[in-house]
């Protein structure tokens, strides 16, 4: 029986009730070590861990920088911080977000398969977007186990389902099922001790912060501004800028639309202000030099005329992507 005795765990909206389920039936002498990543506000109080110990058998704790991994536990990302796993610690930090996110689900899963390999279990719940696809990717690329929520059944599928289109998952469950199920696969007669970790897996293609690859980086990063290098990881298409951010095929989308709206508002803005500017010199004018005056007008109508394009593109509903159309069309 192969030992399988790390088990991370991502999702966000919707995935609170099938991560109830999952630790409610899991043992008290569990022989493994669960780390969670939910998509959680930067700045809320997360009471996750609390929750987590009160809905199970196991305890559940944020995790602390440095401190050393221990079976039949679970630790939980804090707040505006990515968790991820190395050889017999966990480390907590302020990293780069990935897929507009900290805490991010592929930092967890892609650390956890460099540091374990063949021993994690991955398990990616309800969600929308698609973090988590690409760390569940590298988590089989190492030998790892992955297990998918049933998107049938999920509050938001799109995280789930846009897995099941880029993995092969090894099990597809209900939420239910998913605790038993980690259960068996758990190897229930060797402890959790870490030991020399296999090879990292590292993203394919995706260079270091400040790196470079060869081909033709065209887009910016919607959180810096910063160019985005286009590469792999775990077969899919991926970006990374030279600080470290990371996204997604549609997180990329997503962040470019929010970048769009954002300017399309400043320059409302500027074109509204433009043309009052325009419209009180105008005024100021007519008494003093009639064709001046009209000159000042003229403007100021035609900045009221790009105003109205631009609040008019504002007030059209942007096409939904695939994953939101999903979300949408399941309700």
């Amino acid at each position: 029986m192969k030992r399988r005795d790390v088990v991370v765990v991502g999702g966000s909206a919707g995935a609170l009730q099938p991560l109830r389920s999952i630790v409610h039936s899991l043992p008290r002498d569990l022989p493994a070590a669960l780390f969670v990543v939910i998509h959680v506000p930067p700045h809320s109080e997360s009471v996750l861990p609390q929750l987590l110990t009160t809905w199970g058998k196991l305890p559940a704790l944020h995790a602390v920088d440095g401190e050393l991994i221990k079976a039949a536990h679970i630790y939980v990302a804090p707040p505006d911080h990515h968790l991820l796993v190395y050889p017999s610690h966990v480390r907590v930090i302020r990293g780069p977000k990935e897929n507009r996110h900290r805490p991010a689900i592929d930092p967890l899963f892609r650390s956890a398969a460099g540091a374990y390999g063949e021993r994690v279990i991955g398990v990616l719940l309800s969600g929308a977007l698609s973090d988590g696809s690409a760390g569940l990717a590298v988590v089989k690329q190492a030998g790892g186990i992955a297990v998918v929520q049933d998107p049938e059944e999920a509050l938001t599928p799109a995280m789930p389902r846009n897995a099941l289109e880029r993995v092969r998952a090894d099990h597809l469950c209900r939420a239910e099922e998913i605790g038993p199920l980690l259960s068996r696969l758990v190897d229930v007669e060797r402890p959790v001790v870490p030991v020399e970790a296999p090879p990292v897996v590292a993203s394919e293609a995706l260079p270091e912060p400040g790196g470079e690859v060869n081909g033709r980086a065209v887009y910016s990063c919607p959180d810096c501004g910063g160019v985005l290098v286009e590469g792999t990881e775990g077969g899919a298409p991926k970006f990374r800028c030279t600080v470290g951010h990371q996204l997604t095929e549609q997180s990329l989308i997503d962040g470019q639309q929010e970048t769009l709206e954002s300017a399309l508002w400043a320059a409302l803005r500027a074109l509204e202000e433009r043309a009052s500017l325009l419209r009180s010199i105008g005024r100021r004018m007519r008494g003093v030099a009639l064709s001046t005056a009209k000159h000042f007008d003229a403007q100021a109508r035609e900045a009221e005329r790009r105003a109205g394009l631009v609040r008019q593109a504002l007030s059209a509903t942007p096409e939904p992507g695939p994953e939101r159309a999903a979300a949408t069309d399941d309700g």
